[in-house]
């Protein structure tokens, strides 16, 4: 019997697409604009490319085996251990193979976190089987450094092997400082602390790793991912001198260290950051005299890319942040739950997290191929361009002394404070969207539950002797909220949001476009836009301004109708009260004409809505 394709042979009929085939019709499209329109840049300025060949003679990057899941880790953060405990427990029950203990203070704590003492220690494993298989990771700070020292005495006093136990310690001194911004100590004095706990928990039987170098840090201050790798190699550097400096051989000294990345959305960035971190310490390696190991590396869901605002985007960031780091080979994952950044997240919230990683794990089979971007020109080529940036500035913090000295002399947070500089520029722009929150925001949606906890107090650590500039965690969505809390807070005192009326000119035809443009800017801020019909009459059109109870107005049309009826329009929204006349386009030669007939803005894609909003609520609080 001969198959229906047989008869099809498809792909087989057509020519054979060619670079330069493809270059023809790209320029048609052009029109006459240069092709490096076409061509991006990241925030580390490495070009991207609108397309790439297929990379020849490569190999797939070191790194997790075929066929072995990564550890799919669970925040335990809640200040009350009995009720972290039951949580441990479902969420061992359900899916997840390690828990990531978040103790106040700690870097990626967030507000809440762990009580770092003895009796939090116990009960929060109560009933949890260490020796079983599982991961354990402790994100610690140094007001919560105890924390290892009691987790070591639990395993030891129950009588458990600390062999059998995959603890990873978390001890990093340098990512508090860097977030901090000071240290009661030099890092001379640092050092003997480190290396002494790490040793003792070494004799102990524990096999580690116990220091954590933290890109996070870099990540949530708004920094760039050559940034972020180029920290981490001074802070596993450091680490690792100081080990060794301790007497430990180098070949053992390397187990005792792992790697912490931020994962986010941006897939093929994520991707090519972990790809290139396991070939840069491959050449640290090398250049110790060492053949090169698979250095562990455990992934968060990034923090600044959360949303207080219709935080259930949250959960797709966070897929596609897992997706990125899984296939790029990471050992450990942590998913932010998609609520963390309105407060302690409830069970349905974990669950989400949870089984974000156990679905593309146990269903779309993400852990059977090892580096499945092997191969793929765009990846490859990011993934060099990457090592090459982070393997200078690492060189430059190792001229500067060290990750300890550079961050005294400032060397990373001058970059990070650029990198984010540029970044917020971009997001006030809308040029990096973040739905729900700067684009398609849902000025109704309903409140989102989230667990009532008080947070753990903890003692100030240490003076402030040695002071540098710090980089706190910030969220990317964080001025636009502020905005839309401004809203909430006179929708509670006057029962009604701020107003905008969109005045829209002519027939749906010239104005839906620029007037569905104009909502999700405005409302963006939290100004509730009042639709209309389109008008030709201005009285009507003020008679409908005076009816929505707007104070602000925007017209919205096309390039067509404004010459005709704009003037008009403007000069009735003046005389019925319009505190401010916006319109939905760039200025053109008739920019001076309409302002003089009362339009005093305007809104278009790709001018700073931020400052828009900003300046709206000014005008309306000087009412």
């Amino acid at each position: 019997m001969t198959s229906v394709t047989d008869d099809l042979p498809l792909a087989a009929d057509f020519p054979k697409a060619t670079v330069d085939d493809w270059r023809k019709l790209v320029d048609g499209v052009l029109k006459g604009a240069p092709f490096e329109k076409l061509v991006g840049k990241t925030y580390d300025g490495l070009k991207i490319d609108p397309l790439y060949p297929r990379a020849k003679g490569v190999a797939p990057v070191v790194g997790r085996p075929a066929a072995a899941p990564w550890q799919i880790m669970q925040r335990i953060d809640h200040p009350d251990a009995v009720a972290a405990n039951a949580q441990a427990l479902t969420d061992l029950e359900n899916g997840a193979t390690g828990l990531a203990l978040v103790f106040a203070g700690g870097s990626g704590a967030h507000g809440f976190g762990l009580e770092p003492s003895a009796d939090a220690v116990a009960k929060v494993f109560k009933d949890v089987h260490l020796d079983a298989g599982i991961g354990i990771e402790l994100q610690i700070g140094p007001q919560s450094r105890m924390a290892a020292i009691h987790v070591a005495e639990y395993v030891k006093s129950n009588g458990l092997d600390p062999a059998a136990c995959n603890i990873r310690f978390g001890l990093d001194p340098l990512a508090a400082g860097a977030v901090w911004g000071h240290s009661p100590y030099t890092w001379d004095e640092i050092v003997p602390a480190v290396t002494g706990a790490i040793k003792g928990l070494a004799a102990l039987g524990f096999k580690g790793p116990f220091a954590s170098a933290d890109g996070r840090v870099i990540h949530d201050a708004g920094g760039s991912e050559v940034q972020e790798l180029a920290f981490v190699l001074a802070c596993g550097v450091a680490y690792l001198r100081a080990i060794e400096g301790a007497g430990v051989p180098l070949e053992q000294a390397r187990e005792m260290i792992y790697a912490r990345l931020a994962a986010d959305a941006d897939q093929f960035m994520t991707m090519a950051k972990f790809r290139a971190l396991r070939l840069l310490w491959a050449r640290i390696e090398t250049a110790c005299g060492l053949t090169p190991k698979p250095l562990f590396i455990a992934a968060d869901t990034a923090w600044r890319m959360l949303t207080q605002r219709d935080p259930y985007v949250n959960m797709l960031r966070a897929t596609i942040a897992t997706f990125a780091a899984g296939l790029a080979g990471a050992n450990a994952i942590t998913v932010l739950p998609h609520t963390l950044a309105l407060g302690l997240p409830d069970p349905f919230a974990r669950r989400v997290a949870r089984n974000t990683q156990a679905l593309l794990l146990e269903e779309s089979n993400l852990a059977k191929v090892s580096d499945p971007a092997a191969g793929a020109g765009g990846i490859e080529t990011l993934t060099a361009q990457l090592c090459e940036a982070a393997w200078g500035l690492f060189q430059e913090s190792e001229k500067a002394g060290g990750a300890f000295a550079a961050l005294q002399q400032g060397l990373f947070q001058g970059k990070v404070a650029a990198a984010r500089k540029a970044r917020d520029a971009n997001i006030a722009k809308r040029r990096d969207v973040l739905t729900g929150a700067s684009e398609f925001p849902n000025l109704h949606e309903s409140e989102t539950a989230v667990l009532k906890a008080t947070p753990v107090a903890l003692a100030p650590y240490g003076e402030q002797k040695y002071k540098f500039d710090a980089m706190p965690p910030i969220r990317l969505a964080e001025p636009f909220e502020a905005l839309r809390d401004k809203s909430d807070a006179a929708l509670k005192a006057r029962g009604a949001r701020p107003k905008v009326f969109l005045a829209n000119l002519g027939t749906p035809a010239d104005f839906t476009a620029r007037a569905t443009f104009a909502k999700s800017l405005f409302e963006a801020g939290g100004i509730q836009a009042v639709d209309s019909e389109g008008f030709a009459d201005p009285a009507k059109l003020a008679a409908a301004f005076k009816a929505s109870g707007a104070e602000l107005a925007c017209l919205c049309s096309s390039d067509k109708v404004y010459p005709e009826h704009a003037d008009a329009a403007a000069k009735a929204l003046q005389t019925a009260g319009a505190r401010h006349i916006y319109l939905a386009g760039r200025p053109t030669e008739a920019e001076a004409a309409l302002r003089a007939a009362g339009v005093t803005g305007f809104v278009f894609a790709g001018g700073d809505a931020l400052a828009t909003l900003q300046d709206a609520y000014r005008r309306m609080e000087q009412a």
